[in-house]
């Protein structure tokens, strides 16, 4: 039975991260290497983490299915990362971007955690500029910052598109440093298939080698996941085609509650789907909202090139329908806007399925060669993917599956409901509540890592001093081996007709449809009844060739898609149990007069914890949420 303790410190928001950290048990620099902590993944997150574990002595192992720690996804985030710096002097503050991300959560978050999010993330800037991450900087050398949406301020540091890219390098050359040291050990190539537990507690994981199918354990006395979000769930998203939630999903069947598994992030800015056999879409970054203004013909049968088009005959919508944001609304709002504009008919390009995102203005204002500076490798991106240029013709732009703000529920050390098994980035639940604002996944990976786990998972093993982890030929792990074992088997026996491919496109084309943007109790009911079809389909049907023996690209995503459909049709049960709009959420039932996301705070202001029982049956535990310094309010950007 999963009890929601969140273990959330006494006293003033201001104080509770300093109170608790002094109140914390502590491991002494001479027994930390006593103890071995498992990191899986190598994103910020991830990287971050391990890093800073070795360098505080603890034994670390890593372990990462790509070749190099460099391939994780946080590579990919390229607009920017959050900080309270206030260097521009526009009135931000730490308040502020905690206010701000709650707000722009809409009011779906934990509170505490969200303050101690904004609260360490100027730590995040310094420690980055001293590992050499090359941020833009103003003529005099300062640190430069830049608007993302949901922010009246400029608190966005970046490394023109490739922010994620950079920031990952400085987590990489600290993780590699530590391997060097030999104080962190790092597996490549090792997919995490199981989270071995023992009396209620994570004493380790069961990984595949991909490229000789070897099934191994490693014991550990605390294992970390930090394994990034679940949007590939949808088939077609912003994710690298490899990201997946078979850990999470593992360690939620092992006792670890799933937490708002509903609350999905469609991002506004990717390049339309242009056929039907495409396998990802591209995200073009939220920065560019900055200086791009969004608009449609408002006449749908204007066939005229973009550039033809007279300025009287353009809806700006997002300027129209919220003057006070503009173009830099939060996501979700800006995601439901462009759908809007879709299903009225007034989409643009062959398929007519987007808008424009135009910086005409913005050129002849600044001139080309200040948008090159800013915007330059993600403007020659999108050229090489669409064979369009963008500073003569405008962007085509329309939302995609990208972030999950849902993940396994962690409390305040970021612990999830199994002990010892702690859950960092995207892969919990914690700070974005219902919606995250632009540029803050690289701020809470980045926090995660470097700021507060290395402090909160000595509580844990502090009490633990003497003891040894589990020995790899402990029952838990040759039962929990013999688990992994007999799903791979059944895969490879089906020997049905249909590749895994197709089942997941079929389980994304229900997703997308009523999971997506749009959500209604008629809907998702349909949703689970097909899913729960598709998934029994899936197990008389899929056909993977080869063997477990090699290297088996199929075996390895047939693994992944089984996951898929079990979380997909727990998303569907979260979604349709939630009967208000919030953020990303947002039910037909529930919407105000103009269309905008209306809450139920009376019935709704809660976490939502899924603890898993059997397929297709969980049990709902909810975690209720207090508002103490930001006041409750329908959410406004106009």
């Amino acid at each position: 039975m999963i009890t929601l303790e969140s273990h959330v410190p006494d006293g003033p928001i201001q104080e509770k991260w300093t109170k608790h950290r002094f109140d914390i048990k502590l491991v002494n620099p001479a027994n930390k290497r006593k103890f071995k902590i498992i990191v899986v993944g190598t994103g910020l997150a991830g990287a971050s983490a391990a890093a800073t574990f070795g360098e505080l002595g603890y034994n670390v192992e890593v372990f990462t299915f790509h070749d190099s720690p460099r391939r994780a996804h946080s590579i990919a985030a390229q607009g920017g990362i959050n900080a309270a710096k206030n260097y521009p002097n526009d009135g931000d503050s730490i308040f502020r971007l905690f206010y701000d991300t709650v707000k722009g959560g809409d009011y779906r978050s934990r509170e505490a955690n969200v303050y101690r999010l904004a609260e360490v993330s100027n730590e995040i800037i310094d420690q980055c500029v001293a590992q050499g991450v090359p941020f833009a900087r103003e003529y005099g050398g300062l640190l430069a910052n830049r608007s993302f949406g949901g922010a009246l301020v400029s608190r966005t540091f970046y490394a023109r598109g490739q922010t994620g890219q950079q920031l990952l390098l400085g987590a990489y050359q600290a993780l590699l440093r530590q391997v060097h040291e030999g104080k962190v050990k790092l597996h490549t190539r090792k997919d995490v298939l199981d989270l071995v537990t023992h009396e209620g507690r994570a004493v380790g994981i069961v990984v595949r080698d991909l490229l000789t199918g070897e099934l191994t354990s490693h014991s550990a006395h605390a294992v970390v996941l930090a394994t990034g979000g679940y949007a590939n769930v949808y088939y077609l998203s912003t994710n690298a085609m490899n990201s997946n939630a078979t850990a999470i999903w593992r360690a939620h069947r092992r006792g670890a509650a799933f937490a708002n598994p509903c609350f999905v992030q469609i991002h506004p800015t990717c390049i339309p789907q242009s056929e039907e056999f495409q396998s990802k879409l591209t995200l073009m970054s939220e920065s560019l909202r900055n200086d791009g203004r969004i608009w449609v013909p408002k006449d749908p049968n204007d066939t005229r090139p973009p550039q033809q088009i007279p300025e009287e005959d353009r809806d700006y919508y997002l300027e129209r329908r919220y003057p006070a944001f503009g173009n830099l609304v939060p996501r979700d709002v800006a995601s439901r806007a462009a759908k809007q504009m879709i299903d009225e008919g007034r989409g643009v390009g062959p398929l007519k399925n987007g808008v424009y995102l135009d910086f005409s203005d913005a050129i002849a204002r600044l001139g080309k060669q200040a948008i090159e500076e800013r915007y330059g490798n993600l403007f020659e991106m999108y050229e090489r993917i669409t064979d369009e240029n963008p500073y003569e013709v405008p962007m085509r732009i329309y939302p995609a599956p990208h972030y999950t703000m849902g993940g396994l529920w962690v409390d305040y050390d970021l612990q999830s409901t199994v002990p010892g098994l702690f859950v960092l980035g995207e892969a919990n639940f914690s700070d974005h509540g219902a919606n995250r604002l632009g540029a803050s996944a690289l701020m809470q990976g980045l926090a995660d890592g470097y700021f507060v786990i290395p402090y909160t998972i000595g509580n844990y093993l502090a009490p633990m001093l003497g003891t040894q982890p589990l020995p790899t030929d402990h029952e838990a792990f040759v039962r929990t081996e013999a688990d992994v074992m007999a799903r791979i088997r059944h895969v490879l026996e089906v020997d049905g007709s249909r590749s895994a491919a197709w089942f997941h496109k079929e389980l994304g084309k229900i997703m997308i449809q009523h999971v997506g943007m749009a959500r209604s109790e008629e809907g998702l009911t349909e949703a689970i009844s097909q899913i729960r079809a598709l998934r029994d389909e899936f197990h008389r049907d899929m056909k993977v060739l080869g063997t477990n023996e090699s290297f088996n690209q199929a075996l390895a995503n047939a693994l992944r898609v089984w996951d898929f459909f079990e979380l997909a049709e727990l998303m569907a049960i979260d979604a349709l149990h939630r009967r208000e709009s919030c953020g990303g959420h947002f039910r037909l039932e529930s919407q105000t007069e103009d269309g905008e996301a209306l809450r139920d705070d009376e019935h709704f202001s809660y976490v939502a914890a899924w603890e898993f029982k059997d397929v297709g049956d969980w049990e709902l535990h909810k975690e209720p949420l207090e508002f103490e310094y930001v006041a409750l309010s329908q959410r406004s950007y106009k």
